[in-house]
C-alpha cells in the first residue's frame, strides 16, 4: 500500500501525534476493537466498521504508555486504500464510529486541531525572531541564563515544545494570532496589567499584598481609595467575560475598571500566571477565559483551589520539618497570598520565590527537551556546563533527588499533580535542587496521613483525600514516573543522547533505590503498583478534556481520568 503524500509535514506530525493519543486512550475501540495485520512495511491496526469501510492505522511499537503509536501514513480506507491526511478527515471518519451523543466532542477536537497546527505553524514562522530575542537579552549559553528573570526565557522555550501526553497542547482556545504575540510565553512579551477596584467587603484576602499593590488613587480612582481595594486583570479578561462575573457576582455597579493600565509583567509557561517585569520572583497567577490541555480545562481561578494550594504548602512544610535532609534541596514557591470576590474570574495568586535563586540556573523540567536558540536541546547545555557533557549524569541527579522526595512523601499518604511545569531544576556547579509551585490538587490518604501528621489539614477539595493507597499511587505513577522520568528517558532516547534500555534502566534503578530507602508497607505498595505492576494508569487526558462529557467519561476529575498502559520499567534493570 502507497503511502499518501503529505504536503505539510506539521499537519503530518500533529496527526501522528493526535492517533497515537486516540489509540492509546481507546477511542471508538482503535486498541481494543482492532485486529493487528502484519505488512510488508510493518504493522497495521484494521478497525471495523459496523457500517462501512473499515479503518486501517500503521503502527510502530512504542511502549511510553502504550504499546504502540501510530505512523504514517496515518489512516487508511481499507476499500480502496485512500489515505486520510487531514485532521478533517481523520476525526470525521473516527467520528462517525462514535455514538451519536459523544459527535460533539469530535466536532470541538477537530477545533482543538485546527487551533493547535496554526499555532504549530505561527511557532516555526516566527522561531528565528524569538530566538535572536533571547540571546539579545541573556546571551547565547542558556546554561549561564540564571536566576529568576533569565528563568522566564526557558519557559519561553518549553512553550515550544509538544506536551509528553497532550496532542494539541500548543493551542490555547479562543485565542487568535494577534492576542498570542501579545500575551503568550513563547513569543516572551511585555504587557501592562488591567486593574479592578473592588468593594472591600467584597474581596477575601488572605496574606499580605507586595508593596508594588497599587491603591485605587493610584490608578486614577480617588473616588474609592478609602472602599475598594485593586484587583488585577489579566487584559484578555477585559470585556464581555469581566463584565459577564461582576454581573455573577452582583458587582456590576459598584466595582469599577480602572482606565490606566499598570505594572509591566512578563508570561510564564502557564499563561494565565505572569512575572512581575520589576521583580520577576514574584508571580501573578490570574484568571483567563481560554482553556489548554482540554476544552474543559478552563483557566480560570476557582476560589478553593486558592486555599488548597497554601494548605498543600504548608503540608509540604511539615513534611520537611521531618524530614530535614530536604531543608536545603526541596524548594517550595510561597502561595499563601491571594484575594478572590466570589468568582472564578475575579481572583489572584501572589506566588513568591523563595530568595537566594540569583546565581542559579532555574529551569522547569519542562523545559529540558526543548529546542535552545542554536538548535540543540536544553539539556545539552545545562549538562555541558554542570556535569561535563553528560545528559545522563543530569538526568541521574534530578532523578535521585526527585524520586527520594515523592517516595517519602508518599510515605506520609501524599502524591502530587507536580507535573513538569511545576518543578523547576535548581543549577548551580555541584549542586541540584528542586524548586515546587501549585500545590492543590494532590491526593492524599488520610489513614496514612493522620497517623503521621495530624493535621487538621483543610483542603477545600474533598476529592483530595482517599482512604487507600491506590489513588494516591495512580497519580504518582502519572505525574513523578510518565512525566517526569520517563518522558526523559524516551525524549533522550529519541534525540540519540543514550539508548532507551540505558536510560530505562536508569529510571528503574532510581525509582527502585528511593522505594527502597522507604521501606515499610507504602514501600511495598510503590514497588507492587509501579516498579513491578504489569500495567500502569495511563491519563485519558483528551477523552476527559475534550471528546466525552464527564456524564459520559464517568471523570470525576477530568486531570485524573485513566486507562492503561504498559509498564516500561518492569523490564529495565541493572547500573545505566
Amino acid at each position: 500500500m502507497t503511502a499518501p503524500s503529505t504536503t505539510d509535514t506539521r499537519e503530518a506530525e500533529l496527526l501522528t501525534r493526535v492517533l497515537s493519543a486516540l489509540l492509546r486512550e481507546d477511542v471508538v475501540g482503535l486498541r481494543t476493537r482492532s485486529t493487528l495485520v502484519p505488512r510488508p512495511d510493518g504493522d497495521w491496526l484494521r478497525l471495523a466498521a459496523p457500517e462501512g469501510d473499515a479503518l486501517l492505522l500503521p503502527v510502530a511499537e512504542d511502549g511510553y504508555q502504550c504499546v504502540y503509536a501510530a505512523r504514517l501514513p496515518l489512516l487508511v480506507r481499507e476499500s480502496d486504500g485512500s489515505g486520510l491526511t487531514s485532521y478533517e478527515s481523520v476525526l470525521g471518519a473516527l467520528r462517525a464510529l462514535a455514538e451519536p451523543e459523544d459527535r460533539g466532542g469530535f466536532d470541538a477536537f477537530t477545533e482543538e486541531c485546527r487551533q493547535t497546527l496554526a499555532t504549530l505553524r505561527l511557532h516555526a514562522a516566527t522561531r528565528s525572531q524569538v530566538a535572536g530575542r533571547l540571546t539579545g537579552r541573556y546571551g547565547d549559553d542558556p546554561a549561564r541564563w540564571t536566576g529568576p528573570t533569565a528563568g522566564l526565557a526557558y519557559d519561553t522555550l518549553a512553550a515550544r515544545l509538544d506536551h509528553p501526553v497532550y496532542p494539541t497542547a500548543r493551542g490555547r482556545a479562543g485565542l487568535g494570532e494577534d492576542q498570542l504575540r501579545r500575551y503568550a510565553p513563547e513569543f516572551h512579551p511585555r504587557f501592562a496589567l488591567r486593574w479592578l477596584a473592588v468593594p472591600r467587603d467584597a474581596v477575601a484576602l488572605t496574606g499580605t499584598l507586595p508593596r508594588f499593590w497599587p491603591t485605587p488613587k493610584a490608578l486614577g480612582l480617588p473616588e474609592v481609595e478609602h472602599t475598594h481595594v485593586a484587583l488585577p486583570v489579566h487584559p484578555l479578561t477585559v470585556g464581555a467575560p469581566l463584565d459577564a462575573a461582576l454581573r455573577d457576582a452582583g458587582l456590576s455597579d459598584s466595582a469599577v475598571l480602572a482606565d490606566r493600565a499598570h505594572l509591566d509583567v512578563v508570561p510564564t509557561l502557564s499563561m494565565r500566571t505572569v512575572a512581575t517585569a520589576a521583580d520577576p520572583s514574584v508571580h501573578l497567577k490570574l484568571p483567563l477565559v481560554t482553556a489548554t490541555l482540554g476544552l474543559r480545562n478552563k483557566r480560570s481561578i476557582k476560589p478553593g483551589t486558592l486555599v488548597d494550594g497554601a494548605v498543600g504548602q504548608r503540608l509540604l512544610e511539615a513534611v520537611i520539618a521531618r524530614e530535614p535532609r530536604f531543608r536545603d534541596t526541596i524548594l517550595h514557591a510561597d502561595e499563601t497570598t491571594y484575594a478572590h470576590a466570589g468568582h472564578e474570574l475575579l481572583a489572584v495568586l501572589c506566588r513568591r520565590h523563595p530568595a537566594g535563586l540569583d546565581d542559579s540556573a532555574v529551569v522547569p523540567m519542562a523545559a529540558l527537551l526543548a529546542e535552545a536558540p542554536d538548535g540543540r536541546p536544553v539539556v545539552d547545555h545545562l549538562a555541558d556546563r554542570f556535569h561535563d557533557g553528560d545528559p545522563l549524569a543530569l538526568l541521574d541527579a534530578c532523578l535521585t533527588l526527585l524520586f527520594d522526595w515523592q517516595t517519602t512523601l508518599f510515605g506520609y499518604g501524599i502524591a502530587l499533580e507536580s507535573h513538569q511545569q511545576n518543578i523547576s531544576l535548581v543549577l548551580r556547579p555541584g549542586s541540584v535542587r528542586l524548586l515546587f509551585k501549585d500545590n492543590d490538587g494532590p491526593r492524599v490518604n488520610t489513614e496514612r496521613l493522620r497517623a503521621a501528621l495530624p493535621g487538621p489539614w483543610a483542603f477545600d477539595d474533598v476529592r483530595t483525600f482517599v482512604r487507600d493507597d491506590g489513588p494516591v499511587a495512580d497519580l504518582f505513577a502519572t505525574i513523578t514516573v510518565h512525566l517526569c522520568a520517563g518522558a526523559y528517558a524516551f525524549g533522550l532516547a529519541r534525540q540519540g543522547r543514550a539508548p532507551l534500555p540505558a536510560l530505562l534502566g536508569l529510571v528503574r534503578d532510581r525509582l527502585a533505590e528511593a522505594v527502597g530507602r522507604l521501606g515499610g508497607e507504602a514501600g511495598a505498595v510503590l514497588r507492587a503498583r509501579v516498579l513491578d505492576a504489569p500495567t500502569l494508569p495511563v491519563k485519558a487526558m483528551v477523552t476527559a478534556g475534550t471528546l466525552l462529557t464527564k456524564e459520559r467519561s464517568g471523570a470525576v476529575d477530568i486531570n485524573k481520568h485513566y486507562t492503561t498502559g504498559p509498564n516500561y520499567l518492569r523490564g529495565a534493570g541493572g547500573s545505566a
